[in-house]
């Protein structure tokens, strides 16, 4: 991993639709040459695909927290059953299992505070491998590098 090579991953961390021939001019490359080291990092893996940054406000989204999440169970089926039920709620956006005095961190998204009770008591409280909740409400994200 080059200097040029960190360039073009920072480039495309901003704007991953920037045209190859704004992208290499940024970068100091031609073309040419961009777009063959874009096309190694992707195949390499180092790339591993392109997304949309979406607007939480167009999206309806006005509630965002981190919520830590402490099991009563901590054998390895008790890990794989909490983490197969949060992977099909809609709300949690990020599910992080972590070191520490409690198991997992998530990220969860909602329409509103009423709209993440209603999660929280409905669907995250009544899993049978939780132990302790505990909520974290995002007032402001001064920095957010996740695009």
């Amino acid at each position: 991993m080059d200097d040029l090579n960190r360039r073009i991953l920072r480039e495309l961390t901003h704007n991953a639709r920037l045209p190859n021939t704004e992208l290499a001019e940024r970068v100091g490359l031609s073309p040419s040459a961009c777009l063959r080291r874009v096309q190694e990092l992707e195949r390499q893996g180092v790339i591993t695909g392109y997304r949309a940054t979406l607007s939480p406000e167009a999206m309806g989204i006005g509630f965002t927290a981190y919520v830590t999440v402490g099991l009563n169970d901590h054998t390895k089926q008790g890990q794989e059953a909490f983490e197969r039920a949060v992977a099909l709620y809609d709300e949690v956006r990020e599910c992080h299992n972590i070191t520490g005095t409690v198991e997992y961190l998530l990220r969860v998204e909602a329409e509103d505070l009423i709209a993440y009770k209603r999660f929280h008591t409905d669907k995250l409280g009544t899993l049978p491998q939780v132990r302790q909740l505990v909520t974290h409400v995002v007032m402001g994200s001064p920095k957010d590098d996740r695009a």
